[in-house]
């Protein structure tokens, strides 16, 4: 059985553009998970301490596994692109995100779906609403019965066109 999900991707250190390529990249080789297509690209003011503008995307994805299988695919990801978790909110190489897990509510230590934070994040919402009209947000609730502020999407600025997803 195949379960649909979402991940968010972000980067904010090096060739951020060639880092979130490569994550697709690497996403669609892991065994069982495969990219089926990607937003445009959005840069973004960052959350957290003082760092470089972001890159930020979403992708949506069909895997095989669970969802802590697919979180555990993201930190191989994470890890091969050279992510280093020293700060919160901090600078990164490469933030891979799991947003959602078909319509499944899963709150586990490390692993919150849906994404807990997803719906005060523009650069989250705009990228996931290219991909889906109304996708379920924390709470069971859904970004149609939201009102998106100014403050919610203000400085997400389209950059690229959507990643490229291999065949």
């Amino acid at each position: 059985m195949t379960t649909s999900a979402y991940l968010a991707l972000g980067s904010n250190l090096g060739d951020r553009l060639e880092r979130m390529r490569e994550a697709v990249r690497l996403l669609h080789a892991e065994p069982g998970l495969r990219v089926k297509r990607s937003s445009r690209v959005y840069e973004t003011e960052p959350v957290g301490p003082p760092q470089p503008a972001y890159l930020n995307a979403v992708l949506e994805v069909s895997t095989e596994g669970s969802a802590r299988e697919l979180l555990e695919a993201c930190r191989r990801v994470e890890d091969a692109l050279g992510r280093v978790r020293a700060e919160r909110w901090g600078p990164r190489t490469i933030d891979v995100d799991v947003l959602t897990f078909d319509e499944q509510t899963i709150d586990e230590p490390d692993l919150v779906v849906p994404h807990p934070r997803m719906h005060q994040r523009g650069f989250v919402l705009v990228p996931l609403g290219e991909l889906e009209a109304d996708p379920m947000l924390p709470g069971g609730r859904r970004l149609a019965s939201l009102r998106l502020t100014p403050e919610v999407v203000m400085g997400v600025r389209p950059f690229a066109p959507p990643l490229p997803v291999p065949a």
